[in-house]
């Protein structure tokens, strides 16, 4: 029974009516039945409200009533419901665009009855033969982690076709990208076959980023999916009732395993196997109106595509930075790509047996899996083309151009890879770049010098080439000079020193 109120608990409920405050919010903050303060408001409509001597609260004209704050608003609420935005994003476009003051409340509610007034009308959707299926993750019931002694709650994935509703299911402890992909294997393998296309929630396994107008597909999963030549399609990001049917299996597996618990993984995924095959396959479904398993015989299992010969081989991906040297690094072992690629960054994908690079999508390299640690897969085609690919190409290199500066050079060069083995490839080189300075002839005469001394070092050629003259080399000596003295100062210093 509503309580009477008095007239300084009247005055309260008025001025908070004017200040735009809903039956709700008041009926919090004082405790009184709304229909009490409904009443009170509308006789203050009525009739001015019997307050205190002095009080200049002035009553408005129109009851403020749930809602009345957003009622200046009702267009654009409305057409924001259209748009598919929930209240708290309508409030929040409501305050920031158009100034809005009241409360998120008044705006829930107002949401609510609209959509209550007019329910969205949804189309459904049914499926060819062998065209579609649908993915998703749900939770297992209780099971014992042997590496811990501790019961926890795995995932079952679980695998719908569209047109039969025939389902696949598979415990696993992790949702990673691995288990995501070898559940898809083996459901293929248990239908006999693969469906054109795959809708799945927004799983980080298969989508790196979701949008459902530009979604981002992980890239280990496209690949699958070119492997198996279905077409992933990932659902629009927060919206379950478009993977409906398999949003529903979900709910009917869990309901299966509800108030079990498992001794190990392989107990719970035998107990889905011959619940499966002895309960859900043989039921009529709610929509079909058809057995599962006899709808699943007639329709998907003659539509499915056929299996690949191979299955996928799962691979690692990352991005590599390509040294100067024209190699990445991999698992610690060394792998080249074309030298036009130094400096910049390019992805890799590599398994236990390959390893590809790309550039912008476009395949660059392809090399054997080394597991040497440190060694180094080079091709030859990926080094410039004035480069060697191993010591022995370049020594003949070197050799081929010492050779045609002639037979003094090409001993030298050979007498110090003899003696020196590879230190002595940048001596050669540096004799060799002494010709830019000096005449062939000289720097030939010069190796000959330091063979016949058995020294095969640069400095000594260079010296023998800026101190020694070369034979056959005519010297232009000047005869006079202002500090050479004339032969007559010599005889009178001779004069006087008193020899003859």
């Amino acid at each position: 029974m509503a309580r009477c109120l008095d007239v300084a608990m009247k005055t309260t409920i008025i001025s908070l009516a004017e200040l735009g405050w809903s039956y709700r919010r008041i009926h919090r903050e004082l405790g009184v039945d709304r229909d009490a303060i409904s009443r009170c408001v509308k006789e203050a409509v009525s009739k001015p409200a019997n307050v205190p001597t002095g009080s200049s609260i002035t009553v408005q004209t129109r009851p403020p009533g749930p809602g009345s704050t957003v009622a200046p608003y009702r267009q654009i609420i409305e057409e924001k419901i259209q748009q598919g935005l929930d209240a708290k994003r309508i409030h929040q476009d409501l305050c920031a665009e158009h100034g809005f003051g009241g409360g998120y409340d008044a705006v829930k509610r107002f949401v609510r009855k609209q959509r209550k007034a007019n329910p969205e009308v949804f189309a459904r959707i049914e499926t060819t033969p062998g065209k579609e299926a649908s993915v998703d993750f749900g939770t297992a019931a209780p099971t014992l982690d042997a590496s811990t002694g501790r019961y926890r709650r795995p995932n079952f994935f679980k695998m719908t076709l569209s047109c039969s509703r025939h389902s696949y299911h598979e415990v696993v402890w992790k949702k990673d990208l691995e288990s995501f992909i070898r559940c898809h294997e083996n459901a293929f393998r248990f239908f006999g076959g693969v469906p054109e296309i795959i809708r799945l929630d927004n799983l980080k396994a298969g989508v790196t980023r979701a949008c459902f107008y530009d979604p981002d597909i992980n890239k280990q999963y496209q690949a699958f999916a070119q492997h198996y030549g279905f077409v992933p399609l990932p659902i629009r990001p927060y919206t379950p009732r478009h993977n409906g049917k398999v949003e529903r299996g979900v709910g009917y597996t869990k309901k299966a395993l509800k108030g079990r618990t498992f001794e190990s993984l392989e107990a719970q995924n035998e107990f889905l196997d011959t619940w499966n095959r002895t309960v859900a396959r043989l039921r009529i479904h709610g929509t079909t109106k058809q057995q599962v398993w006899k709808r699943f015989l007639e329709t998907d299992k003659l539509a499915l595509q056929p299996l690949p010969g191979d299955p996928f081989a799962l691979f690692s991906i990352g991005t590599r930075k390509v040294h100067p040297d024209g190699h990445i690094e991999v698992e610690r072992t060394y792998y080249s790509v074309p030298h036009t690629h130094v400096g910049q960054r390019v992805e890799v994908r590599w398994d236990q047996r390959m390893v590809r690079v790309f550039a912008q999508d476009r395949l660059i390299a392809v090399h054997k899996k080394s597991a040497a640690a440190g060694s180094f897969r080079t091709q030859r085609s990926h080094l410039p083309s004035h480069k060697s690919l191993t010591q022995e190409e370049y020594e003949a290199k070197l050799l081929g151009r010492a050779e045609r500066l002639g037979p003094a050079a090409l001993a030298f060069a050979r007498g110090a890879i003899r003696q020196r083995g590879p230190l002595a490839f940048r001596v050669v080189q540096g004799v060799l770049s002494l010709c830019r300075k000096h005449p062939k002839e000289h720097v030939a005469w010069a190796c000959a010098r330091a063979t016949s001394h058995g020294s095969f070092r640069y400095h000594v050629v260079k010296e023998l080439l800026e101190k020694t003259k070369p034979p056959g080399q005519e010297l232009d000596l000047t005869q006079e000079h202002e500090i050479i003295r004339p032969l007559s100062a010599y005889a009178t210093l001779l004069e006087q020193r008193g020899k003859p």
